[in-house]
């Protein structure tokens, strides 16, 4: 039996055992980054992007494809993380605007769909790069839109589709080279393939149809043991050889005083419609936002036919909640005391977004007359930032540096546009400056950008590595303006030179370099520049490397599994090798990677 049409219950069915194909073969994409280093997480990524969208689509299901994918598509904007999280979300975006109006899509439609995915997809990249998913994706909608005028059903579509993707798949290495050269194909593209698998695996259960499409051989080296390093105990450097962070201007939430928060208590809650007694009230979106604007600000109302999600900041909680159960039960209720959070920002430190654990449930009070107040102005900083690290110490030196929030996050778990959305809304400054730190992360934090666009104004600096992040973070002036400052961080971005020494999860060669599982690799920006069984002979060939002239200022960050004795011979041949060098070395507490080196002249 063939499937003329896909409606929203079909496409949910697809998406769910996609999203299970991909989730079967993560730890497999991850294998195929193209450096041999223990946090190679695209899978990871893309499982987690396409998690966000399950959830959503499961919460709220529907029978109409073109409401389905809208679902799909909202729920994988915001949890996207990573490159490759944020270009399948565009996928499905692009794919969500063709189906919007459509109850069901035939084969010139589904395909029309896809390939408005790959436009979307393309234009949320600002260099694409042929050879990644970006290419499987395009090279496989082109086909169907050549294939959905020769059949009217949908099977063999996805059928031949998935069969162009995984030709595609296979051409990666030729338009790649370094792919070719490690012996890979693209992991992003693998990842699509695995849920064009799923698409197809779902629509054969529903037709019975005998439509077989045999994967590739997997195309990546055997994992290797990852070598072990003990754990020890925090560096103790001599005092000359640590470097006291400079008095920096304050943070924007320094800037505050906790008296000034008017609208106290942030709330966020959702109301079902179909429960309780107003079950089916109509819902008046205008007049339920004018009466939530008397005694509150950073209003957020989405509404459906079942459910309305609210955020608001107020001041009395209690007219929020007896208002919102005019349409229906509240569930999901976090209610949050800001001037609490504040004083305690200011007393232990600002690393973190506001956790779940400070929230509690606030008694409800009478409802007021919309007509009784006007709301007093939130007095805002003119400046605020965000950044992103891992490692305790990496984020006390950001503080340092007059960073508001710094989001826990890098190449081990990547924030989702969601994270910087929440993180922008919780910073009370007129203009918020985003430091991603990983080449992996600017485009989540470019598209929480475009969410907030109209609400804040919101400036990404691509640094793509932490020494970039703090070079950029120290180089900031609070009296310039927006575009001075975003000019003299590009500025010092490109002054610095990055480096990093990991090791190896698997055999490989690179350029030259002949790589065992388990040696230690040092990476020089995004170039591996050597490999040793020993981390001290890996650290001077990176320093090598990156020192142009023996005069410049050389900072090191000790990762959580760093050696002490090795970061004292390190620091005496960097003494001895070049004497001129300015040396600063701080425990930056950082996984995966034992030292991070920053190279300025």
């Amino acid at each position: 039996m063939s499937i003329r049409s896909l409606n929203g219950t079909d496409f949910t069915a697809m998406v769910l055992a996609g999203a299970e194909q991909l989730g079967q073969h993560a730890e497999h994409v991850n294998s195929l980054n193209v450096f041999p280093v223990p946090d190679g997480d695209t899978g990871t990524n893309m499982n987690l992007t396409m998690t966000a969208g399950v959830a959503e689509i499961k919460r709220k299901s529907s029978a109409s494809i073109g409401e389905a994918a809208g679902i799909l598509s909202k729920g994988l904007l915001m949890g996207a993380r990573g490159n490759s999280g944020v270009i399948l979300s565009q996928l499905f975006r692009g794919f969500s605007r063709a189906a919007a109006s459509q109850d069901e899509l035939n084969t010139l439609q589904f395909a029309a769909a896809l390939q408005s995915g790959v436009d979307t997809a393309y234009k949320a990249v600002v260099k694409p790069v042929e050879g990644t998913i970006l290419t499987v994706a395009k090279e496989a909608a082109k086909h169907a839109t050549y294939y959905a005028r020769r059949t009217n059903d949908v099977t063999e579509l996805m059928n031949e589709v998935l069969l162009k993707a995984k030709e595609a798949l296979a051409k990666t290495p030729e338009l790649l080279p370094v792919l070719k050269q490690v012996g890979v194909v693209d992991s992003g593209g693998q990842g699509l393939v695995y849920i064009y698998e799923g698409f197809m695996e779902a629509l054969r259960q529903t037709d019975g149809s005998g439509f077989v499409s045999k994967p590739e051989a997997p195309q990546t080296a055997p994992a290797a043991p990852v070598k072990s390093v003990p754990a020890v105990e925090p560096v103790h450097m001599p005092a000359a050889q640590r470097v006291i962070a400079p008095e920096m201007p304050l943070s924007a939430q320094a800037r505050l005083d906790t008296e000034d928060i008017e609208f106290l208590y942030d709330m966020e809650f959702f109301i079902n419609r179909q429960l309780g007694d107003h079950a089916g009230t109509d819902f008046d979106d205008e007049a339920f936002r004018k009466a939530l604007s008397v005694n509150g600000d950073s209003i957020i109302v989405i509404a459906d036919d079942e459910v309305i999600k609210v955020h608001v900041h107020s001041k009395t909680p209690g007219d929020v909640l007896n208002l919102a159960l005019r349409y229906g039960e509240i569930t999901q209720i976090h209610i949050l005391n800001m001037r609490e959070q504040h004083r305690e920002l200011l007393t232990a430190g600002m690393d973190i977004a506001p956790s779940p654990e400070l929230f509690a449930e606030i008694p409800p009070e009478e409802v007021r007359s919309p007509e009784t107040a006007e709301p007093p102005a939130v007095e805002m900083a003119p400046y605020g930032f965000i950044a992103v690290s891992s490692g305790e110490g990496i984020a006390d030196i950001f503080q340092s540096l007059g960073v508001d929030i710094v989001l826990s996050g890098g190449q081990t778990m990547n924030p989702s546009t969601e994270d910087f959305v929440n993180a922008v809304r919780s910073i009370a400054a007129e203009q918020v400056f985003i430091l991603p730190n990983n080449s992996n992360i600017v485009l989540a934090a470019e598209q929480a950008r475009e969410l907030l666009e109209g609400e804040r104004r919101i400036t990404v600096i691509p640094s793509k590595t932490i020494p970039q992040g703090m070079a950029a973070a120290f180089a900031f002036q609070e009296d310039e303006s927006p575009e001075t400052n975003r000019e003299q961080m590009l500025e010092a971005i490109g002054r610095v030179q990055s480096g990093q020494v990991t090791h190896a999860v698997r055999d490989t060669q690179y350029d030259e370099l002949d790589i065992k599982a388990g040696h230690y690799i040092a990476i020089h920006n995004s170039k591996i520049v050597a490999a040793d069984e020993s981390l001290l002979q890996a650290c001077e060939g990176l320093m090598q490397q990156m020192m142009d002239h023996g005069d410049e200022v050389v900072t090191i960050l000790e990762g959580e599994e760093a050696n002490p004795e090795t970061t004292a011979d390190l620091v005496a041949w960097m003494e001895e090798r070049y004497p001129d060098a300015e040396i600063e070395v701080h425990p930056g507490g950082q996984p995966v990677y034992y030292y991070l080196f920053s190279v300025e002249a």
